[in-house]
């Protein structure tokens, strides 16, 4: 490294990394995006980064938003830099690095969110997305209706003008924009939920008929939802990423490192306009649910698999995870014979190929993406990418055993102690609950299955039930690798799974 950059606008042309060859004085902006965390910056920012760099979308760039006080870090952060980025790429071969400029500002973050309703109120923004990760839906976990109970939700219905939550704060600028007699903007999800779209516009038409029955009609009518998969592994930055990224040369308070994998798949259906992101490698497809179906539940449920017994054994990283011979071994069985016999293909990839791809992608140790990342809110997680596998396969009449399993490491992680003996750091909205079932489980494990928020009528399922309570029970008295390897029957001499059964 001969020099260290500071980055920003006057400093581009000093940098020795690809960044923005147009004009960013002279971008305008078509996008609202609320949560400017580290997988939008890698994702949706880089496909729009791309089309400006080739002369296209110049009128459709981001701004910035966040709904909570936590986000004013990350907004100073990038206003100090011009809300530029670097994006560092870690292919297991080789490590590059680019900035990207597609986003042009972050909005002020304030009580009531005026600064973030009066941009989405205005007609220039055409598209509002969303990365607000996928507990912040309001989705009853049981029903998966919107859950209107909620505090936020509540406060939101009776003060629709000075909202706390992201939905509100889109009801808001809705309602601004049809009394001005201007059309609507397209909602678009990038969160890990499958039919995110249908889940978007079920958050904002059930929020604004709460207060304004007329108002959601019109929504309902008029504007779009379409439904997304999105996927790129971009773990979270710490020093050694600032550290990355100065050796490029560039002094960024916020770089951002990522695998070498994007796919983004996404329904064409935009209330007003978009742009063409298909031309530099999003597809656009009306099969959008069996592509996000597989990846929710391949790689998301699969993540979930991973993470939770890497913490109980205290690996750090998912690819530490993916080394490890008896994590390795259930995890491939479990995906191979419960998980991928819930997906069908999409063109060009079986469930099985896919599966091989993400396994790959899984044990890439240059990406240090941390059990404890990944295991996060898996009172989620595991709702909405486990337990639908689960049910689909007490439905079908199939083996549950590992997928029992899988719910039984999760209940030891939340005991909140490590095998070492070490403390698992609370890691859900929900952990003091979870910790206190996960303790009582110790000596009746069906007191896990009894959460109903969770597992709703699961606890009745005989083979589910019978096969967790054994597993749980072996966990607690022989440990998380004895069990792994009673259901995967490792050959101690090779670390490989024999067939079983």
């Amino acid at each position: 490294m001969d020099k260290l950059v500071d980055l920003s606008n006057a400093t581009l042309g000093d940098l020795d990394i690809a960044h923005p060859s147009y004009d960013r004085s002279a971008l305008t902006p078509g996008i609202v995006h609320i949560g400017v965390g580290n997988f939008h910056r890698a994702h949706q920012a880089w496909y729009l980064h791309r089309l400006m760099q080739n002369g296209q979308a110049h009128d459709w760039a981001i701004l910035g938003a966040g709904v909570r006080p936590y986000d004013a870090a990350m907004r100073q952060k990038l206003l100090a830099q011009d809300c530029l980025t670097t994006l560092i790429e870690l292919d297991p071969a080789q490590t590059s690095a680019e900035v990207v400029g597609s986003m042009i500002d972050y909005l002020p973050i304030e009580e009531g969110n005026g600064a973030l309703i009066r941009a989405m109120a205005d007609p220039a923004i055409r598209i509002v997305g969303l990365t607000v990760t996928e507990s912040g839906y309001y989705i009853d976990p049981v029903s998966k209706g919107f859950d209107a109970a909620h505090a936020d939700i509540v406060h939101d219905a009776a003060h629709p003008e000075t909202p706390r939550t992201a939905f509100g704060a889109i009801v808001a600028a809705l309602r601004l924009r049809r009394d001005a007699g201007q059309g609507p903007f397209t909602g678009l999800s990038c969160d890990n939920l499958q039919g995110n779209g249908d889940i978007l516009r079920q958050a904002v038409v059930s929020l604004a008929r709460m207060s304004d029955p007329a108002l959601a009609d019109w929504i309902e009518a008029n504007a779009s939802f379409p439904n997304s998969m999105v996927d790129c592994i971009a773990p979270a930055t710490g020093p050694a990423e600032i550290a990355q990224a100065r050796e490029f040369g560039v002094n960024d308070a916020a770089p951002v490192t990522h695998e070498a994998f994007r796919q983004w798949v996404i329904e064409d259906d935009f209330c007003a306009g978009r742009p063409d992101w298909d031309q530099v490698g999003a597809t656009f497809s009306d099969e959008v649910h069996a592509y996000e179906k597989m990846k929710i539940r391949i790689l998301n449920a699969g993540h979930q698999v991973l993470a939770n017994v890497g913490e109980v054994l205290g690996i750090e990283t998912i690819s530490g995870t993916m080394a490890h011979p008896a994590i390795r071994a259930m995890f491939h069985r479990v995906q191979a014979e419960e998980i991928t016999q819930t997906v069908a293909p999409v063109p060009g990839m079986t469930p099985l190929a896919y599966l091989d791809l993400i396994e790959q992608r899984f044990s890439n140790p240059r990406i240090v993406d941390t059990t404890r990342r990944v295991a996060f809110d898996g009172s989620a997680r595991h709702t909405g990418f486990v337990l639908p596998v689960l049910r689909d396969q007490l439905a079908a009449g199939r083996s549950v055993t590992g997928l029992a399993l899988v719910e039984a490491l999760w209940a030891r992680m939340c005991a909140g102690t490590r095998e070492d003996g070490s403390e698992i750091v609370a890691n859900d909205p929900i952990w003091d609950a979870l910790k206190a079932v996960a303790q009582a489980a110790r000596e009746r494990p069906e007191a896990w299955l009894e959460q109903e928020r969770l597992y709703g009528d699961l606890a009745q399922a005989e083979a589910f039930r019978d096969a967790f309570v054994a597993w749980l029970s072996l966990i607690w008295d022989a440990g998380a690798v004895a069990a792994m390897n009673a259901y995967t029957q490792v050959d101690e001499s090779n670390g490989r799974a024999s067939k079983v059964g």
